[in-house]
């Protein structure tokens, strides 16, 4: 009898184990265990929180990190790394008011050259680490600087104002109850999983960052890839830059300083490898939802700026953690 007992202990622990086992295999566990965690704290703190409105404006607040988190998710897996985000957002911006304000361009074509602008910044990063070899890491920090520089001298260091009437439509407007920025994020998530998962393109992305000496033997054309990764990453930038200009309703060449941060913490938080060739654009999406509901939650409880960022870096180091000892 005593045998027995024992025995179905013995059982019962190993049956237990093997399940904690099998929710930590669960890939990126963390941040959607920090996810639920964090709709329940706010919604038990404050009322005004667990809200479809709020919802709503979340989701536009973190519009434009996650369209260029998206971006510099394939940059990431590919081994690479981007900090120009945030300067080539406040360049696309003050190139579209400008163009817009001064020389009466169309505002779509305004939006449009802006957004060109943010891609020819991605080939410019692209083509000195491919062609040139100069790290990314290396690249981006310069053309951080140039291209904030850039943007300020366009401007001649004032900001842009009194633009068309038409020119807020693309920051603020709706279609139905979803905000444009909204669902501009959400078209391109649904492109770039498609890209990611199920096209070639999206394969010779995962494999140059995994094994980019196995990835040339294998065929792929290795620069190609990478300049493509960094032109996308500039391009979802230009995006961004042209959204924030029209809900500013403004060109400012000082917008956006450290978007590149909440956008790698974003990319981080979502499991991606800063290695490369480990990453899951749905586990980003995550990441972006947790940088919006944090701030929106901490700004509802009144909590000051500096204790949010404290807050903000150890939840990143919480979820993180979490995440490697599943690996572990």
């Amino acid at each position: 009898m005593s045998d027995h007992t024992t025995s179905s202990g013995q059982e019962e622990r190993l049956s237990f184990s093997s399940g904690v086992r099998k929710v930590f295999s669960i890939e990126n566990i963390g941040i959607y265990a920090f996810l639920v965690f964090l709709i329940l704290f706010f919604t038990l703190m404050t009322s005004a929180f667990f809200t479809f409105d709020n919802f709503i404006v979340i989701l536009r607040q973190v519009s434009i990190i996650g369209i260029c988190a998206f971006g510099e998710t394939f940059v990431v897996i590919a081994g690479g790394i981007d900090l120009s985000v945030g300067s080539t957002v406040a360049l696309s911006g003050v190139i579209s008011a400008s163009l817009a304000k001064f020389l009466q361009v169309p505002i779509p074509l305004a939006f449009l050259a802006g957004i060109i602008a943010g891609s020819i910044c991605g080939l410019l990063n692209g083509t000195l680490a491919t062609r040139v070899k100069i790290p990314p890491i290396i690249v981006t920090l310069g053309t951080l600087t140039i291209i904030r520089g850039l943007a300020f001298i366009i401007v001649g260091g004032t900001t842009v104002f009194g633009m068309p009437v038409n020119y807020r439509v693309l920051g603020r407007n709706y279609i139905g109850f979803i905000p444009i920025p909204v669902l501009i994020m959400i078209i391109i998530f649904a492109l770039f999983f498609i890209i990611l998962n199920k096209l070639s393109f999206g394969r010779y992305v995962y494999a140059i960052g995994s094994n980019e000496e196995a990835a040339v033997i294998s065929g792929v054309n290795v620069n190609r890839v990478k300049t493509v990764v960094f032109v996308l990453c500039g391009l979802m930038a230009g995006i961004g830059g042209a959204i924030l200009s029209s809900r500013l309703d403004s060109g400012q060449a000082a917008t956006a300083q450290g978007l590149e941060l909440d956008v790698l913490t974003a990319v981080v938080l979502g499991g991606v490898s800063i290695a490369g060739g480990k990453g899951r654009l749905e586990s980003v999406f995550v990441g972006v939802l947790i940088i919006g509901i944090l701030a929106n939650g901490m700004i509802l409880l009144n909590i000051p700026h500096f204790y949010q960022l404290v807050i903000k870096g150890v939840v990143l180091l919480l979820a993180v953690g979490l995440d490697t000892l599943r690996k572990r």
